[in-house]
């Protein structure tokens, strides 16, 4: 019987475990914590809360919700979607139809981008570019990390834009962020210390082969990287070196197999590629970086 179908009052643990088993059964990869999450969106309830009341009842409107969401989860619908925002560097961010869902593979980008600033001196303000910035995650991550940083995100999607901004604005950097509509440096002037990346990547072959979390549901120009999955970095690469300051660095994530191809264009394009590439927690070589 699902929460739909019950006429008695469930109670938030029985709720919880009803949603779980669902999951489960379905092959959902965490059944317990999407149970516990969507209780708690279901009912504006946040995990303290949801833990201090198991035996109080859900109303209509909370099981009627709940129903909506298990349906959605079930049809294959990702978490971050159904509840509008994603952690990413331990803060929240918002989302929106035109931003991917931030994933922890990208904080190998943030990470690098950090360990790079701190070689630089502390007595200047750092520049930053987050090209293709979709929700702001690598940049405002970055700024919130980085105190004597400014930075400019750009993205080809006006939506993305002010979903960025306003996490900039919820994160507190938003005096020392700019977002701005542009393809690649089109609209960008100067120069910058570091420029950041999370570009398209997929081949185009592959996006129908994706889990369908991601192919349905994350917006395809975000993913779409041409047929060979290389056609943003041929572009990045070609233009970073004149948008960078003497020493800077370009930090890209690239796919699972990408990683010697970016960095001959990086070297192509005069950059000196550190090696060896930095490996995401999978040990998969995620990042690259090329200094100018």
């Amino acid at each position: 019987m699902t929460v739909a179908q019950n006429r008695k009052p469930l109670t938030i643990e029985a709720a919880r475990r009803d949603l779980s088993r669902r999951f489960k059964a379905a092959g959902i990869e965490s059944p317990d914590l999407d149970a516990r999450i969507l209780v708690g969106a279901a009912l504006g309830l946040d995990l303290t809360a949801l833990v201090a009341r198991p035996t109080a009842t859900l109303s209509r409107d909370d099981a009627t919700r709940l129903a909506a969401f298990a349906d959605r989860r079930l049809a294959g619908e990702p978490i971050a979607r159904l509840i509008g925002a994603k952690e990413f560097w331990g803060l929240r961010f918002k989302l929106s139809p035109d931003t991917l869902v931030p994933r922890p593979d990208t904080e190998t980008v943030v990470a690098a981008a950090l360990d790079f600033a701190r070689t630089m001196s502390t007595n200047k303000s750092l520049r930053i570019a987050d090209i293709g910035t979709g929700s702001g995650a690598i940049l405002v991550a970055l700024l919130s990390e980085l105190s004597h940083a400014n930075g400019v995100g750009t993205d080809i999607a006006r939506v993305a834009l002010v979903t960025a901004k306003q996490n900039a604005e919820a994160l507190g950097v938003s005096d020392r962020a700019e977002f701005v509509l542009s393809d690649f440096f089109g609209t960008v002037s100067g120069r910058f210390d570091i420029i950041v990346s999370n570009p398209p990547y997929v081949r185009t072959g592959d996006i129908a082969s994706l889990s369908k979390e991601v192919r349905d549901h994350d917006p395809h120009r975000a993913l779409d990287g041409g047929v060979d999955g290389l056609a943003a970095y041929r572009t990045l690469c070609a233009q970073s070196p004149d948008h960078l300051e003497p020493g800077g660095a370009l930090i890209v994530e690239v796919g699972h197999d990408q990683a010697d191809d970016v960095g001959q264009l990086m070297q192509a394009a005069g950059l000196n590629v550190m090696r060896p590439f930095r490996c995401d927690l999978a040990g998969i070589p995620r990042v690259v970086e090329g200094r100018k």
